[in-house]
């Protein structure tokens, strides 16, 4: 059985995660996040200390479960483009997911808020050094055309990932009409959408036989 004092972590971290995509880390208010959790004020300062710390925390949570799968295909023991085409496949789940936090994180870090712009910094080098790496893999294998990795790399993550920044953006801002904000959500942000974005962008840096 939990201790009530994880338990009490746990809702804050739940409220943390449905809060922050709509208020961004600047605008989090602790009370309204104690509100929204039912929690005592005193018991987030117990277990937090400040808000700087509870949004940390909960980023580094979402981010460390993303990046745990990440890790698992990457090292699943498969050729270096099926590894990568795997890889892209979390990348664009979480960023579907989550597209309305990170619109908010790229955007205050954009801002020159410090908080996100230390989150990405931190993590950002992470996932992409494992594209990297399988990008390199392939090369190697004679799978991937022989360009230079960090010309490689925008153009994959603007292809596949990039769309689905764009479609969170004109989500937030509401204003399409609602048949083209329907079409905006099939073309850019499904999952069908996604996987064929990858296909594309894989079989766009394949070596031809």
């Amino acid at each position: 059985m939990s201790r009530p004092s994880q338990q009490i972590d746990a809702l804050l971290i739940a409220s943390g995660m449905a809060l922050l995509p709509e208020t961004g880390c600047a605008g989090l208010s602790v009370r309204k996040l104690t509100e929204h959790a039912g929690v005592n004020l005193g018991m987030f300062h117990y277990h937090f200390k400040s808000k700087d710390n509870f949004i940390r925390a909960v980023l580094q949570r979402l981010y460390e479960a993303m990046f745990t799968d990440l890790q698992v295909q990457a090292d699943s023991g498969a050729d270096a483009v099926s590894a990568l085409q795997a890889a892209f496949t979390v990348l664009g789940a979480f960023a579907r997911a989550n597209r309305k936090l990170l619109f908010m994180l790229v955007s205050e870090a954009l801002r020159g808020e410090a908080l996100p712009l230390q989150f990405l910094r931190e993590n950002l080098p992470r996932h992409l050094a494992i594209i990297v790496r399988l990008v390199q893999r392939g090369q190697a294998e004679g799978r991937i055309v022989p360009v230079p990795v960090p010309q490689l790399l925008p153009f994959l993550a603007g292809g596949i990932v990039g769309p689905i920044l764009a479609g969170g953006a004109i989500e937030r801002q509401g204003t399409l009409a609602p048949e083209l904000a329907g079409l905006a959500q099939l073309a850019l942000l499904s999952e069908q959408a996604l996987a064929q974005r990858i296909e594309l962008a894989l079989r766009a840096i394949a070596v031809q036989p």
